[in-house]
């Protein structure tokens, strides 16, 4: 946490709430999470930012890439979102919008009723798959896609 000075005798960050203080909300300010020298400073901040941007179009990109091949995809899309969260506000607000929805739906899996109904489902859909594994077993056998006797 900035423990530093914001020269309206307070602590910098101090709007921000602790997990578990009892305040209505954890989230932080929005805006700019860059050093203050470079703040102050238009151009080094435009440059900042864009540097920001970089990375985290770099990450996003690496993120979609690893989608559709072996990689922890949406993992890598949610750290480059993280990235230009230090920066953007738009990025901000998806980010927390994002973690609102994930909270609801962790919480809505947790109840007793869904997860039954999600555990007789998934039972369900794996009994369906395991007969049709065996009715095209039994019609056609077990054919190996190469020829081990030749």
């Amino acid at each position: 946490m900035n423990a530093e000075s914001d020269g309206r005798d307070g602590v910098a960050g101090s709007t921000a709430t602790e997990p578990g203080t009892g305040g209505d909300t954890d989230e932080r300010e929005l805006g700019s999470r860059a050093p203050q020298y470079i703040q102050e400073r238009r151009t080094l901040h435009l440059s900042w930012q864009v540097g920001v941007f970089v990375v985290g179009l770099a990450v996003v990109a690496a993120g979609v890439v690893m989608l559709p091949l072996p990689g922890p995809g949406w993992l890598v899309i949610f750290g480059g979102m993280a990235i230009w969260a230090t920066e953007f506000v738009w990025a901000q607000l998806v980010l927390r919008w994002t973690k609102r929805k994930v909270t609801e739906a962790a919480q809505k899996a947790l109840d007793p009723k869904v997860r039954r109904r999600n555990i007789i489902l998934t039972t369900v859909g794996l009994v369906i798959i395991a007969v049709l594994v065996g009715i095209y077993l039994w019609k056609f056998g077990v054919v190996m896609p190469w020829k081990i006797n030749e």
